[in-house]
């Protein structure tokens, strides 16, 4: 198991877990009172004990959006609920913003998802007798804010998200992907730093869930959420994440970036999910880069080291020369060779093939 802790440098993370379960089954207080607290794994599973989560640890920066994923019943959406305090956990501890969840009282907890939470689920959950502009006022007003404040708010959330005309429409006049709108404006309008969503896009049809994850990429640019989501789908996770965490049956098989799970899975379970990985649309230039040899033997074009091979996979090609690759100073890093781009678009014997050819002159 792999639980690699984000090389963000910040003083406090925003997220933190540590070595967090969540056990189910019966007398499971009495059985951690008889182990001073200790789990013990083996000996809860034989008692017939479910680890919904287990031992999982990790942290989450600010600006950051950890995909945590695996198949129905890895305990995915376990793990959200206890970092959102909606499932108590069994032992361990988190942290939000430095601060002990576990330890909140009630009143406090309400403040922190009240002032610093978003929640977003698979079910829409908007309330019918109300229009798309009054459902997402309602939690501002819950807050306290004044009619007219919670209206202005909402009308901003309404452009924000794509919805300007759509303001009176009530929620069985709007489609699936108009409906979740409505809720990540209603998430949105009262301004968490922390967003959780579970599985927010997965009762929508292939197309209006690839719109979603764009205008979620689309908003996550501006608003730099820090924000936990839940998915089974993944290629869904490839696209959104800075880093994925994998999930087995409550434990966290890998967490790392996505290029780095494709590249190096490190179990067996987590490689099965990368098998059929177009490497292409997930590796960047600076995934797959040279060191820089002469430079007077470099073409003229130029790739950042964050743009996806796919992206860049043509014009390397067609250079005849290596293609110096850039940081975000304009710094020239490493060297791009279109034997690599053939290697990772068709596969080792693939690219050797295509080589030899070209110097063949086939």
């Amino acid at each position: 198991m792999t639980n690699e802790i984000s090389k963000n440098t910040d003083a406090h993370p925003v997220i933190k877990c540590e070595s967090v379960y969540k056990i189910f089954g019966e007398n499971i207080a009495q059985m951690m009172r008889s182990s001073n607290g200790n789990v013990d794994v083996e000996g809860f599973k034989n008692a017939g004990c479910i680890f919904g989560v287990n031992n999982a640890s990790f942290e989450v920066h600010k600006g950051e959006m950890l995909v945590v994923m695996g198949l129905s019943g890895s305990g995915k959406s376990t793990l959200l609920r206890c970092i959102s305090r909606l499932t108590e956990t069994t032992a361990g501890n988190i942290f939000i913003e430095g601060e002990d969840l576990l330890a909140m009282n009630p009143r406090e907890l309400i403040e922190l998802r009240r002032n610093k939470m978003g929640m977003v689920f698979q079910s829409f959950a908007l309330l019918p007798h109300k229009t798309v502009l009054e459902n997402i006022a309602f939690p501002l007003q819950m807050k306290g804010s004044g009619t007219q404040d919670s209206i202005n708010r909402a009308a901003g959330m309404i452009e924000l998200v794509g919805l300007g005309g759509r303001e009176n429409y009530f929620p069985r006049q709007l489609s699936g992907g108009q409906q979740q709108r409505v809720g990540i404006a209603r998430s949105l309008a009262v301004e968490p730093d922390i967003w959780f969503l579970d599985e927010p896009f997965s009762a929508l049809d292939p197309l209006i869930r690839k719109e979603m994850q764009d205008e979620f990429l689309r908003l996550q640019a501006m608003l730099h959420k820090t924000i936990l989501f839940v998915t089974h789908d993944f290629d869904e996770a490839l696209r959104l994440a800075d880093r994925i965490a994998i999930m087995k049956e409550g434990i966290i098989e890998q967490i790392d970036t996505p290029a780095n799970i494709v590249l190096n899975p490190s179990t067996e379970y987590v490689a099965k999910f990368t098998n059929d990985v177009p490497r292409e649309k997930v590796l960047t230039c600076g995934n797959v880069m040279e060191e820089i040899g002469s430079t007077s033997d470099v073409s003229g074009l130029r790739v950042s080291k964050d743009a996806i091979i796919e992206t860049v996979a043509e014009a390397v090609l067609n250079e005849p020369k290596p293609v110096a690759v850039i940081d975000g100073n304009d710094e020239m890093i490493g060297v791009l060779n279109r034997k690599s781009i053939i290697h990772i678009l068709f596969g080792k014997s693939s690219a050797e093939s295509l080589i030899a050819n070209r110097m063949a002159g086939v």
